[in-house]
């Protein structure tokens, strides 16, 4: 395969608008210029090959919340080619365990409070370079104004990965999609020409960067642009509020539990929103009331829906049409090609609903280390989505089921297989099903329904505490019921139809 330079961004904003500020972290108030964020990348791209002797393509795992250093790892990633590995903090250590015995990386870097839970972990201990994120964060404050000599870079094909970005999925077991620096740069173009992307755009990024959207939703397409961000550790409604206003806000991403909270704080209905063009809502469907709200306020909404292997930026509701047609995902961006089967893989007419499968430069390779499951992913050239939509008659798609069982808990896919399998370790359990339930606050909450083994017993509290240790908080379903027999079809799987 042909090797290609890929654009280095950062270098050509730092040519075009040196002092312009390209990222705030808001805690601090520490800031990077493009100029600042360039020379970092170069002095971090040459620090890591000449200390840690990496090379290209090899992974760098993050254990770290959201800092002005991941976007310097961006920077640097993007000139040298090593492949960035955001892991989510917020797992059980088992569960970090197994995705970094999984991407085998060259180089750690973690907070002090993620090493401490880590430090006695073989999966740890075998990883050959480890850097302490102070330190990190250190460097970027020293070598930020000392212009460093560029090295000569290495060639990049398009389809080497900058990101593993790891997703559960219905076999329990999380998977790393590979995101490449092409699906890196269609992304961009797909969002700039469906939304309002330019050097003059401003947002706040809440959104960790153990996700897709805190990477690509906005953050990615904004350095493409040399526009600026505003990033945040956390979210929090009472300050993302006041900055959208103070920031001078030109989009936000949140999802519908965010805008929710946004909503009902105190201030919201005197603080101006008047920068903002809209909101780009996605993880789930915002509820018509909650949209009508945002709109009374002079903020549209625009609804879509994206995917880690995919995009992530997908399809695009316009603002006019988030009211005529609620529900809807839009239609796909500019450079998106999407087509709707039945269970055999045959195209089906409009209005009947199907599988989406899509195509297009934005599209994953595959992921890291998983053959099987990569192909298992595609269908002549077409990445299947495991989403059931119907399209109507104007070209817009609605999303009807998922065929992959999961829901959405405050904007986190939850996989049921995920949970099953951990809660079943449990020498008590005999067999267990989860689903997900409404929930006011959080959209939906994960149920789990227990058959225990014959004379055993155990009670709720005995569960959580058992699965404190090996889910994530959000994973942990926040309701249980005992059964003498799960109920089961003609073919012995789990009826999840009638649990309720």
């Amino acid at each position: 395969m042909k090797k290609v330079r890929q654009a280095d961004w950062i270098a050509k904003w730092a040519l075009y608008s040196p002092d312009k500020i390209a990222i705030k972290e808001f805690e601090s108030g520490r800031t990077l210029s493009y100029r600042q964020l360039n020379n970092l990348g170069e002095h971090l791209a040459q620090y890591f090959t000449q200390q840690f002797d990496l090379k290209p393509r090899d992974r760098v795992a993050i254990l770290a919340e959201n800092s002005l250093a991941h976007v310097v790892l961006f920077c640097a990633a993007q000139k040298a080619n090593f492949t960035l590995v955001p892991l989510n903090y917020r797992l059980a250590v088992g569960e970090i365990e197994y995705l970094l015995n999984d991407a085998s990386p060259s180089l750690l870097l973690a907070e002090k409070t993620f090493r401490e839970r880590l430090s006695s972990s073989e999966a740890t201990i075998k990883i050959s370079h480890h850097w302490p994120w102070e330190e990190l964060e250190n460097f970027c404050d020293q070598q930020k104004d000392h212009t460093a000599n560029r090295c000569s870079p290495p060639s990049i094909d398009e389809d080497d990965p900058i990101f593993i970005l790891y997703t559960s999925g219905t076999t329990g077991f999380p998977k790393g999609a590979l995101y490449t620096h092409k699906m890196l740069l269609w992304n961009s173009i797909n969002t700039a020409i469906s939304l309002i992307v330019n050097s003059e755009s401003r947002t706040l990024n809440c959104m960790p960067f153990f996700h897709t959207g805190g990477w690509n939703v906005l953050l990615t397409p904004f350095l493409h642009h040399g526009a600026y961000t505003c990033l945040l550790k956390k979210f929090e409604a009472r300050t993302v509020l006041q900055l959208l206003s103070t920031e001078e806000t030109t989009l936000f991403m949140g999802v519908p539990t965010m805008l929710k909270m946004i909503a009902n704080e105190t201030a919201f209905s005197t603080t101006s929103l008047a920068s903002l063009y809209y909101i780009i809502v996605g993880g789930e469907p915002m509820p018509i009331p909650l949209i009508e709200i945002w709109h009374e306020k002079g903020v549209p909404i625009r609804q879509g829906y994206g995917m880690t292997e995919v995009g992530p930026n997908l399809t695009s509701l316009h603002q006019d049409d988030a009211i005529r047609k609620k529900g809807s995902i839009g239609r796909p961006n500019f450079y998106v090609e999407t087509q709707i089967v039945n269970e055999k893989g045959e195209k089906v007419s409009p209005q009947t609903p199907g599988e989406l499968w899509l195509r297009g430069p934005m599209v994953t390779p595959g992921y890291w280390a998983k053959p099987t499951a990569s192909e298992a992913a595609f269908c002549d050239g077409w990445f299947k989505t495991g989403d059931r939509v119907v399209e109507d008659e104007e070209g817009y798609l609605y999303i009807i089921d998922r065929i992959k069982n999961m829901f959405i808990s405050g904007g986190e896919n939850v996989y049921p297989a995920e949970v099953e399998r951990i809660l079943v370790g449990h020498p008590a359990i005999a067999e267990v099903a989860v689903i997900g339930v409404a929930h006011e606050k959080w959209g939906e909450v994960g149920k789990a329904f227990i058959v225990l083994n014959a004379h055993m017993t155990l009670d709720e509290s005995a569960i959580i505490t058992y699965a404190e240790s090996r889910l994530a908080r959000f994973k942990i379903p926040k309701h249980f019921h005992f059964l003498e027999a799960l109920p089961k079809n003609d073919t012995g799987k789990i009826n999840r139809k009638v649990l309720s």
